[in-house]
């Protein structure tokens, strides 16, 4: 049995060994029941001469054959997101660039599903900023995606928090892009505990004042809205507004806490998916979809419910770091060949974190190839000045 030295929570070298090959395998021929995307993550190019901090340089040879794997699962690919540190590191050129590629890459598959990150990261912030400078951010990506062909996720915005005086703000910018777009977006609303500068969107620090100003939103414009993934990791929130949407609008969880529970649903609905951790448990999350697709909810439940531990752990608090967790289990599961993250985030969390993910990583089922994983692991603690 594999084993490796890795720190357990008060900092102490324990050894661990590895429980062994998983008891799943993802499908052959994917068919799911639910609509589910994951949001990719981006890799960086660890030889560019460009300094982190500054500058955002991709491999994108890497980049893109993840995708095709997540594709080849019978996951869409939820395009230019947080999860690829947009606005985090992933300028807006390069995210057009990112989208641009990746549906180019899509089109040549049969079913393939993508959808793109349309935000106003490009709006520098300034004093005196307006909702209407607001729109023009929106507008400008959001034609830059259609004329590629690609479909929308309006993200929120940073510059609409800091521009909006009231709800009423809100209700005008997203009737506006709403009325413009060509088809259906996916709305996004993404709670401060993935980013801090979006406090009180929707103009209230209350989740369901904040709901009531959404869903009038949607309401107003639901021909025009496929659905919303909301990130708030409070699953009765995202229940309570599950069953307030209007018809055929559908609610893409984005709770990274409870996805398991929520995805498969209970008597009166269910959740579709758009998560940032089926990233890092694709093969698993293919697999229990499949399952579930085929009417056995056990099955769902037993592929799928030991990821859950690790995905509470990629996502803990502060939760904006996650990002770092999802490119630690892509290195090691082989995807890329190096730890090195856009904007240097790899230094985003510690040693004890990374070496726990490792216990659940394994736990779940997730490491492929475990001498891989435990090499590289090794190599990760050396550099840490631990001796694994």
């Amino acid at each position: 049995m594999t084993q490796i030295n890795l720190l357990s929570s008060s900092g102490a070298i324990e050894p661990y060994a590895l429980r062994g090959a998983r008891s799943w395998s993802a499908p052959a021929k994917p068919s799911f029941n639910r609509v589910a995307f994951s949001a990719a993550h981006v890799v960086a190019d660890a030889r560019s001469a460009a300094d982190p901090w500054v500058d955002a340089a991709v491999d994108w040879d890497a980049t893109l054959r993840y995708r095709e794997h997540l594709l080849s699962l019978g996951l869409g690919v939820a395009e230019a997101m947080d999860t690829a540190q947009r606005g985090m590191g992933l300028d807006w050129p390069t995210a057009l660039k990112l989208i641009e590629k990746t549906v180019a890459m899509a089109k040549g598959k049969p079913g393939a599903l993508v959808a793109s990150g349309v935000g106003t990261d490009h709006l520098a912030p300034r004093p005196g900023l307006t909702t209407t400078d607001v729109i023009a951010a929106y507008e400008e990506q959001a034609e830059a995606v259609e004329a590629v062909g690609g479909r929308i996720i309006l993200m929120a915005s940073r510059a609409l928090a800091a521009a909006a005086r009231s709800s009423e703000d809100y209700e005008h910018v997203y009737g506006a892009i709403l009325g413009r777009v060509r088809e259906p977006v996916i709305l996004h609303w993404l709670g401060p505990m993935f980013d801090p500068a979006l406090a009180g969107y929707w103009g209230s620090d209350d989740v369901d004042e904040a709901m009531d100003v959404c869903l009038r939103v949607i309401a107003a414009h639901a021909a025009k809205v496929d659905g919303i993934k909301i990130s708030l990791l409070d699953k009765s929130k995202e229940i309570k507004m599950r069953r307030r949407l209007p018809e055929g609008v559908k609610m893409y969880t984005g709770d990274d806490f409870d996805y398991a529970e929520l995805i498969e649903g209970d008597d009166v609905g269910h959740s579709h998916a758009l998560l940032g951790i089926f990233d890092a448990i694709a093969p698993a999350a293919s697999a229990a979809l499949q399952a579930l697709g085929a009417g056995d909810a056990a099955e769902f439940r037993r592929i799928l419910e030991p990821t859950v531990p690790l995905s509470r752990h990629v996502f803990a608090a502060p939760t904006r770091f996650y990002k770092s967790g999802v490119v630690f289990l892509a290195w090691l599961g082989g995807w890329q060949d190096h730890f090195v993250m856009v904007g240097g985030q790899q230094s985003a969390r510690n040693a004890r974190h990374y070496c726990e993910l490792f216990r659940l990583a394994d736990a779940a089922g997730l490491l492929d190839d475990p001498d891989r994983a435990v090499a590289r692991m090794r190599a990760f603690l050396t550099v840490q000045g631990i001796e694994s």
